[in-house]
This record gives structure tokens, C-alpha cells and sequence, in this order.
């Protein structure tokens, strides 16, 4: 298991975090930046509490969307982009 897997993700401090219909708008004061979450990338981002690891968050996802498989490779792809972006550490 990498270090990233084995991690639990916590969102960056200092957001103004927003609920839309379809997600959350997401203003980082710190760089000016507005984000827009679809529902998706919505439910990764609240799981980013620090109590859930990183290798539990696509079973928690197939499990909120009853979904018949785990979408492994799409979490690891948000959760990339949301650390890019600098939403979570």
C-alpha cells in the first residue's frame, strides 16, 4: 500500500464551501479561486474528514451510489485533482 492509500485526506482550512444543486462551489480565499464540485467530486471532498483513508473511499462511494463496483480509478483521479488544486492535504 502507498503512503497516498494509506492516508486520510482532510480538506484545506479557509474555504467557503457553498451547496448547490448539483454539487458545491468552493471559494479559496488564499488563492482567489472559485471551484466547481459536481456530486461526485462533492461526496470525495466531504470524505476528505481525516477519518477515512484514501483505500476506503471507493468502497464508501460504491456504497453511496449503490453502485455495482468500486470506482477505483475515478476516486484516485479526484482526489489528485483536489490535491492539486489545493482543497485537501
Amino acid at each position: 500500500m502507498t503512503d497516498a492509500a494509506s492516508c486520510n485526506p482532510v480538506m484545506a482550512p479557509d474555504l467557503e464551501i457553498n451547496e448547490v444543486a448539483d454539487g458545491y462551489i468552493v471559494y479559496q480565499a488564499d488563492r482567489d479561486r472559485v471551484h466547481y464540485l459536481n456530486q461526485t467530486a462533492a461526496l470525495v471532498f466531504e470524505l476528505c474528514n481525516g477519518r477515512n483513508a484514501e483505500a476506503d473511499m471507493p468502497e464508501l462511494l460504491r456504497l453511496a451510489w449503490d453502485l455495482s463496483e468500486a470506482p477505483f480509478e475515478e476516486v484516485a483521479d479526484c482526489l489528485k485533482a483536489l490535491r492539486k488544486e489545493g482543497l485537501i492535504t
